[in-house]
């Protein structure tokens, strides 16, 4: 494989540097039109949430999961980003063409550069996943001691979106913003019932669903909701103590799928470092019996993929 040339290497740079152009375009020339939107999302007559990621949340409602924007959308409201759609992709371009800058430093091959590209395309959306995670457990973590704080006040003679107050001003995050954000968009317009119900969509917890349901159904039927809440957050701190306690007893068997999937990328670095000429053959395009070499690493990586799954979802136990 022939080295890249300078004048493609240049092409590159300038092709980053004229994306990144239009990116600060953009943000000055639909700042206020942008800002204006979101203004018109609460005074409008539909009224939505009150970030354009979170507009999404509604919009897939209606439209359903064919809506690729919403969809992306709706992913970033539950990571908590402040990202539009077109920031969001423009993300994963920037992150294919700066690793595939980075492949290309290490190995001055196009096709050592490609495969770096293809993992900065997943970068961000690895990123995104991470975020979701990390924000559901959380707020699954705090919210039967948040129900306790809900109950107990409702019982000291607070309503309900008082008590939500109460939650937005005691509660750690990411708890406290998801009610804070509750509590503007009712003083904005939105029924308790809406902003519950974009709550559930942005965070997608089965606790929390339930939770919403039973304060729906009390707000239909009548009842004690503070008794109510007090019976909800017993069984989810059960489900949360089962939870962890099989976190640990399936800790080794996921250590495992991570070394499974990093020890093979691991060997080859080493092995590029002590003889890259070695190594780097198996990113030629020479053919051998019938097909070139290169696929054998890409194979390699889909199977490295997919047994990293496997093992993932073996130890995936639902309570």
């Amino acid at each position: 494989m022939v080295p890249i040339s300078l004048p493609l290497s240049l092409t590159l740079m300038a092709t980053l540097g004229t994306f990144m152009l239009f990116f600060g375009i953009y943000h000055l020339v639909g700042a206020r039109q942008a800002v204006n939107e979101r203004l018109g999302e609460y005074l409008g007559p539909v009224r939505r949430e009150d970030t354009e990621t979170s507009t999404a949340l509604s919009r897939r409602k209606e439209a359903g999961p064919s809506s690729f924007s919403a969809s992306v959308a709706l992913d970033l409201a539950r990571a908590n980003l402040k990202l539009t759609v077109s920031e969001y992709m423009m993300l994963h371009l920037i992150a294919a063409i700066l690793c595939f800058l980075a492949g290309f430093a290490v190995s001055h091959q196009v096709a050592g550069g490609l495969p770096f590209a293809i993992f900065g395309l997943f970068v961000p959306r690895m990123y995104v996943g991470r975020l979701q995670s990390k924000r559901l457990t959380d707020f699954n973590n705090q919210l039967a001691d948040n129900m306790v704080l809900i109950s107990n006040s409702l019982r000291s003679g607070y309503s309900l979106l008082q008590s939500f107050e109460v939650v937005s001003r005691e509660a750690p995050v990411p708890t406290s913003e998801e009610f804070l954000r509750v509590v503007r968009e009712v003083s904005l317009g939105l029924s308790p019932e809406e902003a519950l119900a974009n709550l559930v969509r942005r965070l997608d917890s089965e606790d929390l669903g339930l939770i919403v349901t039973a304060i729906n159904v009390q707000h239909e039927a009548g009842g004690n909701l503070a008794r109510i809440l007090d019976s909800i957050s017993g069984t989810i701190r059960q489900r949360v103590r089962v939870k962890g306690e099989i976190r640990v007893l399936t800790s080794q068997q996921r250590l495992t799928g991570y070394i499974v999937a990093l020890l093979p990328v691991g060997v080859g670095l080493i092995l590029y470092v002590f003889n890259p000429t070695y190594i780097m053959q198996l990113f030629s395009f020479k053919q051998v019996i019938c097909f070139p070499v290169i696929a054998l690493p890409v194979f390699a990586a889909v199977l490295i993929v997919v047994g990293f799954v496997v093992i993932q979802q073996m130890v995936k136990i639902e309570v």
